[in-house]
């Protein structure tokens, strides 16, 4: 079993252990996690990246930042309830708002590694390390690295981003505390184990970090390189989906992919209760977004509710770290089958929209260019006796994340996709110009 004396670690990765802070901040350590994460600056940049609909006009439609915002509202409402029941077992001087603080911070960190264009950019990075004509550029690489290149994942980069790469650079990056960092592993392996899907949260590069990660929480190690994931991350997992099933389709019909009328009853189900009287109460709002906000409000707070509780109800599993599958798939089947139909209509009539393909597509094009820029730049610096010109201003492009000749391969090209996968929709776009010759 796990020990929430370990699980709710408050020491803070590449920190000294008696480095807490000011007590007189009226924050605890978990709010400053927030709060670190709130002010970084890859948290500002998810303004201009894909959440679904790349380089969107309309501004009401969601952003990767205002997505993580609303996750973090729900993951909050779901650690404090958690926090509530299970107040018996937590250890002195942790409170459910604590508990809270800390899934809160996760969901905000959740996707912070996602790359321009949103998960078409996931696939696009891979798919360029997959291609043959690529081959050459990874020769001097263990299979191990290989394999995270051509599996770029974002939860991965995320890791990466929190722990090595913002404000204390490759000493413990926002050193945040353990239990947070915990919460935010989806999947706290590395890329041997990702499966099918080809999820995992963690590069060679971060193992060892991974590995820190584990023993102070207590993880219980299932294989090597994998652990048992933290509790509170089925918290956050839950949140994220609650919000992304619910509000495309409420972005979808922003936009004018989907009619209210079919939505409506979906959400309906997901509500519960006495839908008589709820679908009385829409109808008496003035406008479609009032109805659809009525309705959100609604369906969230029955979401959170029944999370809740089957959290409560697979307990004994969640603590030994045998818990498969996610939490909404416990849910009671009526709040479970609107989330599957909601998600089934966004697959069916959101995503492969016309105008989302194009954009995709061209997604494609442009980080093709910087990835044949930047990664060939990198190559050559490293086997070339003397740089090409150009290729030494495409390398002085990366400023302080330029790599040096005596690197290693891998770390050379994780520099790249940090370059690449943190920038906005729009500055990938615009630089692609630039780079490809295209620009003014």
């Amino acid at each position: 079993m796990m020990d929430w004396n370990q699980l709710l670690c408050a020491h803070r990765l590449g920190a000294e252990r008696g480095d807490a802070g000011s007590p007189s901040s009226g924050r605890s350590q978990f709010h400053k996690d927030h709060d670190r994460i709130v002010f970084c600056s890859p948290f500002r940049r998810m303004g201009r990246k894909t959440q679904v609909h790349p380089m969107t006009e309309n501004d009401h439609v969601h952003t990767r930042l205002t997505h993580s915002i609303e996750v973090a509202c729900v993951g909050r409402s779901l650690g404090v309830l958690i926090g509530e029941k299970l107040a018996g077992e937590l250890p002195p001087g942790i409170s459910p708002y604590d508990l809270g603080a800390i899934v809160q911070a996760a969901c905000l960190a959740h996707d912070i590694g996602n790359p321009p264009f949103g998960h078409a950019g996931e696939y696009a990075i891979r798919d360029w390390f997959r291609r043959d004509g690529h081959a050459y550029l990874m020769q001097n690489l263990t299979a191990e690295e290989r394999r995270d290149l051509t599996t770029y994942e974002g939860n991965a980069q995320g890791f990466r981003i929190i722990t090595q790469l913002e404000n204390h650079r490759f000493e413990g990056g926002l050193r945040l505390t353990f239990a947070t960092i915990g919460t935010t592993l989806k999947y706290p392996w590395t890329s041997e184990h990702a499966g099918g899907k080809g999820k995992f949260s963690c590069y060679q590069s971060e193992k060892a970090i991974l590995a820190t990660v584990a023993t102070e929480l207590g993880l219980p190690q299932l294989a090597p390189g994998k652990w048992a994931r933290h509790p509170l991350s089925y918290l956050m997992e839950a949140a994220d989906d609650i919000c992304y099933a619910i509000l495309d389709l409420e972005d979808g019909i922003e936009i004018g992919m989907l009619a209210y009328e079919l939505v409506e009853p979906i959400l309906l189900k997901i509500c519960g209760g006495d839908r008589d009287l709820l679908a009385l109460e829409v109808a008496a709002a003035p406008s479609v977004r009032r109805k659809i906000s009525l309705l959100r409000g609604k369906a969230i707070d029955r979401c959170v509710q029944d999370v809740a509780q089957t959290f409560i109800n697979q307990y004994q599993r969640l603590m030994e770290g045998s818990y498969q599958g996610d939490l909404l798939n416990d849910c009671p089947i009526g709040m479970r089958h609107g989330i599957n139909e909601a998600k089934q209509l966004a697959r069916d009539r959101i995503f492969n929209e016309r105008r989302k393909i194009e954009i995709e597509v061209g997604s494609f094009t442009c980080l093709d260019i910087l990835l044949d820029a930047f990664c060939n730049a990198a190559y050559q610096l490293k086997v070339a006796p003397q740089m090409p010109f150009r290729m030494k201003r495409v390398l002085d492009l990366m400023e302080y994340n330029a790599p040096r000749r005596e690197w290693e391969m891998y770390d050379t090209y994780r520099r790249v996709l940090d370059f690449i996968g943190g920038m906005t929709d729009n500055y990938a776009t615009y630089l692609a110009q630039q780079v490809g010759g295209m620009g003014r």
